[in-house]
């Protein structure tokens, strides 16, 4: 009865209801789309769409593979997910970067979100079967280097999502949808400064720009379609010792009433003013990430996210680390909550994996 309540949850925060409609939180289809995959934003609050390029950069911000270091780079990750609750509810996947010249990457990713094995009951008790809802989303990218400092990227994304639970009164049905995701990078080249040399960083991805989904016939729902504004900048003290800070904005582009009629398309552009400038505000994150680097080889990350009281309340601290020898790369990070509301990823340690192959490209 646990996980069916769990999967019961997700449901409902998918689909349209009166209690929604009474309430100023958006709420959409699909919100895996949002979760971050990999353990080195996870310790930055989560931020990643102006940090230098990585395997997990398809995710964030596909422009920034055009500014790939290595030729090739390849991302595991899993997240284990409402831990204390379940044990068998994770998000997973991996991602594949190249940079198969000095202007130009492409890249696929893939995102697994598992509702695990939810055993299922006739009246009298007896079994019923098994049931696993899932998501999943495979995403293809390419991005093109404008200029020696500027990229931009397109990706193209198929989605699938599936909560559909064997029962006589059950109408719920899978959902196949596509999204397209539009970003653009900026990278400057290395700066003295005097006692430290800098470099500035700037970046922007919209984000699951795609059609309304119905999970019952008749009642159609929003994707999370959402951009992500950012800029950073890494101190350079010597060959060994690097700092960078990041700040980065992400707002939701759905409209804030779950009734709306209007198209997905339309609803994109209305959404930044169909409620006051004070409200709109309340609907945008933000977040602050730093990252210590030691020679390329020893990682420390700390972060914040906060998203306003009336708008969810997802308020917490980061911390993380990483470890790199040769070619392979080690991620960790872990959440502190500061909200009064609970987080799924409280009390819970993320990792991922990367690595980075064949030619090194020079960093400007």
């Amino acid at each position: 009865m646990k996980k069916l309540s769990i999967v019961l949850f997700f449901v409902c925060f998918t689909l349209q209801n009166k209690a929604q409609a009474q309430t100023s939180i958006n709420t959409t289809a699909m919100p895996f789309l949002l979760i971050t995959p990999d353990a080195r934003a996870g310790g930055m609050g989560d931020i990643g769409v102006a940090t230098s390029s990585d395997a997990f950069s398809i995710f964030h911000n596909p422009a920034k593979t055009a500014f790939n270091q290595n030729r090739i780079s390849i991302g595991l990750n899993y997240t284990p997910w409402l831990r204390n609750l379940t044990d068998d509810i994770f998000v997973g996947g991996g991602s594949y970067v190249n940079r198969y010249s000095e202007k130009s990457a492409w890249g696929v990713d893939l995102k697994y979100f598992s509702l695990g094995e939810v055993a299922l009951t006739n009246d009298s008790g007896a079994s019923n079967g098994i049931e696993n809802p899932n998501e999943l989303a495979i995403t293809g990218i390419y991005s093109l280097k404008l200029s020696e400092t500027f990229s931009m990227g397109i990706g193209l994304k198929y989605i699938h999502s599936n909560y559909k639970i064997r029962s006589n009164d059950s109408n719920l049905e899978a959902v196949n949808s596509f999204a397209v995701d539009v970003s653009g990078y900026y990278q400057s080249k290395e700066k003295n400064f005097g006692n430290f040399n800098g470099r500035y960083r700037l970046g922007f991805n919209i984000a699951n720009i795609g059609p309304k989904v119905e999970y019952s016939p008749g009642v159609p729902n929003f994707i999370p379609t959402n951009a992500k504004i950012g800029g950073g900048f890494d101190f350079i003290f010597d060959d060994k010792n690097i700092l960078g800070l990041n700040l980065e904005f992400t707002k939701l582009l759905v409209p804030s009433s779950p009734n709306s009629e209007r198209g997905w398309f339309e609803g994109m552009f209305t959404s930044l003013g169909d409620r006051s400038f004070s409200e709109e505000l309340q609907e945008t994150t933000w977040a602050l990430g730093a990252e210590y680097l030691y020679n390329n080889a020893f990682a420390l990350r700390a972060g914040y996210f906060h998203e306003s009281e009336e708008k969810g309340q997802r308020q917490y601290f980061t911390l993380g680390t990483g470890f790199t020898a040769r070619a392979f790369t080690l991620d960790l990070s872990y959440l502190v909550n500061t909200a009064a509301v609970n987080n799924p990823l409280e009390n819970t340690l993320r990792f991922s994996l990367s690595f980075d192959l064949g030619e090194l490209y020079e960093v400007y």
